[in-house]
């Protein structure tokens, strides 16, 4: 089996004993205070460059060697992002946080989400400055990391991460924390997973499913099982409804929710939760070809429900719904998939939102607590029963794509319920998972989205007790 494709990166944190320069976060409340406990001619230096402590306002402090102390301008901000330019903008080497009004986890976060750079093909001009961290910052750390794969998976290019490439990344992650894990490709996966076979037929490149499972070191046999699923299509050309050009342009990406899913899982699994955990990624593409899934095709799935194909370029919620059966019948305590499925929820709610859908109020506000603590925001969309009779067939017992060209998430959404066994707790994400531009702890390229959130109410909600 091919080796998964993962930058060669090194983390930019060293540990207490690392010689370091001083870095303080000042809010503008706080920075008369600030100034005067300095040195005269560094607070002077402040105040004739005009220093305000407004967000991202970084001053080095001059010193008898060259840069003495850095001063970073935080305002009003309490998010990661607020420490997310440090990692190029100070001066390589190692800084190490003053004590002051911000938390430091959230500090260390910041600065790791800001220090990323896809380095496979192109290094970056400078080394990233690094930061003094201590045990506090454990589950920040663990974020990064997290957050780091998810990234590179999806800037990986299509031609360098197909089936086989994201599949290994997920056997590799199980067996780093010593996961049980199985592929499923060939005769087995048109017999398992039928829909995932249909809209992998038409690639030379064949699909496989990989599946992991894992149990935390102080989990009971009964402890609530977590069951993750991700769509994980490594290229989306749209099939035989093909896309334009410009539309294919990011679709790299379309493996999104499948990469969100392996970093949700490495959090979960670095913290040692007393949780059972059970791991699911589509890995396929949908390309064009004499053998791809035609429109008006009928197809079996795992559920014995027959779909009729309105669209070939659906086929994230194929991927999906044959997974989200499977998961569903072994009754898990909450069964959450990611994935980058319409368009239609990116007019909804923009790129930095990713929309979701719950049959479960109680984690539709566990999960927006969580998005606002962890800064780490989704919103959540309806799943609106009167829609659901728009995905009739005349011939099948329905189609993968409505009958007007309306609510296209919320369709979606209705479509996999359907194959979500009754009683299940359900959570769907549909994602952008994708920076259009560079922003402070936000590169341009993949991203990680809901990942924090959800895994903090796993936490508010499995656990509390």
């Amino acid at each position: 089996m091919k080796g998964a494709v993962v930058s060669d990166h090194e983390m930019p944190f060293v540990l207490e004993t690392q010689q370091s320069r001083p870095l303080h976060a000042v809010r503008p409340g706080g920075l008369e205070a600030f100034l005067a406990g300095l040195p005269a001619p560094q607070a002077a230096f402040l105040r004739d460059s005009g220093f305000g402590a407004l967000p991202q306002e970084l001053r080095l402090l001059p010193g008898p060697d060259g840069v003495a102390a850095a001063v970073l301008g935080i305002g009003k901000d309490r998010s990661p992002f607020a420490f997310g330019g440090l990692a190029f903008s100070l001066p390589e080497g190692a800084w190490k946080l003053v004590d002051g009004d911000y938390d430091f986890s959230t500090a260390v976060l910041g600065f790791g989400l800001g220090a990323y750079r896809y380095v496979q093909f192109r290094k970056p001009r400078r080394p990233a400055a690094r930061l003094v961290t201590d045990g506090r910052a454990t589950r920040a750390l663990s974020q990064v990391r997290a957050t780091w794969l998810v990234r590179d998976l999806i800037n990986t290019p299509a031609n360098l991460l197909g089936p086989a490439e994201l599949a290994a990344a997920a056997v590799a992650l199980a067996a780093e924390h010593k996961a049980a894990w199985t592929l499923t490709e060939g005769a087995d996966l048109a017999r398992e997973y039928p829909t995932i076979a249909a809209v992998g037929r038409g690639s030379e490149r064949p699909p496989l499913v990989a599946t992991f499972r894992w149990q935390g070191s102080r989990a009971a046999a009964d402890a609530p099982l977590v069951s993750l699923c991700g769509k994980g299509v490594c290229f989306d050309t749209g099939g035989y409804d093909l896309k334009p050009s410009s539309a294919m342009l990011r679709m790299k990406k379309d493996m999104g929710g499948a990469a969100t899913v392996l970093g949700l899982a490495a959090m979960l699994m670095d913290a040692d939760l007393p949780i059972r955990l059970a791991v699911r990624i589509g890995c396929v593409e949908n390309s064009v070809s004499g053998t791809a899934m035609r429109p008006l095709d009928v197809l079996s799935t795992r559920r014995g429900l027959s779909v009729e194909v309105g669209n070939t370029d659906a086929e994230g919620r194929l991927v999906l719904c044959d997974l989200l059966a499977e998961a569903s019948d072994e009754r898990p305590a909450v069964l959450v998939d990611c994935a980058t499925l319409t368009g239609a929820a990116r007019v909804a709610v923009g790129p930095d939102l990713p929309a979701f859908f719950t049959n479960d109020d109680g984690w539709a506000e566990a999960l927006q607590v969580a998005g606002a603590a962890t800064h780490d925001p989704s919103w959540r969309l309806p799943l609106w029963d009167g829609y659901d009779s728009w995905l009739d067939s005349p011939i099948a017992d329905l189609n993968n794509v409505g009958s007007k060209p309306m609510a296209g998430a919320i369709i979606a959404a209705l479509f996999m319920r359907r194959f979500v066994a009754p009683g299940t707790t359900w959570v769907h994400f549909d994602l952008y998972a994708w920076n259009d531009t560079s922003r402070p702890g936000r590169p341009e390229g993949g991203e990680a989205q809901a990942m924090r959130a959800v895994c903090a109410a796993i936490e508010a909600k499995l656990l509390a007790a």
